[in-house]
């Protein structure tokens, strides 16, 4: 049989699964993409979902339970016409398809079966559904990727020992010219109590973008609120704010921080832009990248504000850091890169 992949996006808020997609077809293999959250959901999904819900929690009210939103039979389809020889879920299944479905599946078209763990550290914090995860989707695949050494190394030790660490890329980003606005540090993303802390010391050289953050208005100084444009920014508009950009603030998620683990998606988009990106320390980053060198990292609330202050007062180091981080994400962070790494493991 050929080798085909299917890719199952179980993200699609991000564009990560589709640009996996595109890559294995600049690569030259056969590759077919289908949003997950585009299938035909169940009839009377909302009503099905209450009813089963409530019936589960009458029987164990100590686990979690989510029924599956979308028509198994619709992707039966997709996997018949399409005749994979492998399917790559990026992000989760359970929410839907069964993971035992699609596992059913894959036995019965003979499809070798692969998840990319992009999303696991974002459901850390949510215990019982953090537990389906690993008791009920993890155990259906051959082989798991994860973006994060962390978690693959807890996989490995509880519930899949075949995972390996793949972590993320990023496609390359030509920013467009400056606008003729100009931002100190650039900080995208959604308001936690975390990054509130951190922000609050450098509130003078901020500009935030993103959203959720009204909701945390009584835990910020009017200062801070001042600097917050509270809406979602993607793609044309993310790379404009990039151009007009002196650093770009990275810090992750309280999750990401309670699982020691930092690599996210926006140090392989501002390394791509060629930008100078500043991100909280994690042992990740520092075996990934050459600290001080390529990208610049912050420990505590302190050594931000100095980093902050330094590198705005010092633009050619600043400017040769954006420059050795840019080249090291060409080398080792394209989508090509990375996606080839990854259809290498499959065997695809």
């Amino acid at each position: 049989m050929t080798n085909k992949i299917l890719i199952l996006d179980g993200i699609s808020g991000v564009p990560l699964a589709r640009e996996i997609s595109d890559t294995c077809s600049a690569l030259g293999r056969d590759a077919c993409y289908v949003d997950l959250a585009a299938l035909d959901k169940i009839p009377l999904y909302r009503l099905r979902s209450m009813f089963t819900k409530a019936v589960n929690r009458q029987q164990d009210s100590d686990a979690f339970y989510h029924l599956p939103r979308a028509q198994h039979k619709e992707l039966e389809c997709i996997i018949k016409r399409e005749r994979p020889s492998h399917i790559l879920v990026v992000g989760f299944i359970y929410r839907f398809i069964s993971p035992l479905v699609l596992r059913q599946l894959a036995d019965r078209y003979q499809i070798k079966l692969y998840l990319y763990d992009t999303d696991s550290c974002n459901i850390y914090s949510k215990r019982r559904e953090f537990v389906f995860f690993l008791k009920s989707e993890l155990p259906v695949y051959d082989g798991i990727f994860s973006f994060s050494q962390v978690m693959t190394d807890f996989f490995c030790r509880t519930s899949q020992p075949n995972t390996r660490y793949m972590p993320y890329g990023a496609m390359p980003i030509h920013l467009p010219a400056p606008s003729g606005e100009s931002h100190d540090v650039l900080f995208v993303g959604s308001g936690d109590l975390r990054r509130i802390f951190l922000l609050e010391h450098i509130r003078d050289h901020l500009s935030i973008y993103g959203s959720r953050w009204e909701r945390n208005q009584g835990l910020m100084s009017t200062q801070l609120q001042e600097k917050i444009t509270n809406k979602t920014v993607w793609g044309t508009e993310l790379f404009q704010l990039f151009a007009d950009t002196k650093i770009i603030l990275n810090i992750t998620r309280s999750q990401f921080y309670g699982a020691e683990t930092g690599i996210n998606l926006r140090i392989f988009e501002a390394l791509s832009s060629g930008r100078f990106l500043l991100t909280d320390y994690c042992d990740e980053v520092s075996e990934l990248f050459e600290l001080g060198q390529e990208l610049e990292t912050f420990k505590s609330s302190t050594e931000l504000k100095e980093k902050v202050e330094f590198y705005l007062q010092h633009p050619e180091e600043r400017m040769r850091i954006a420059e050795r981080g840019h080249q090291a994400f060409q080398q080792r962070f394209t989508w090509e890169v990375r996606t080839q790494a990854l259809l290498e493991a499959m065997q695809v």
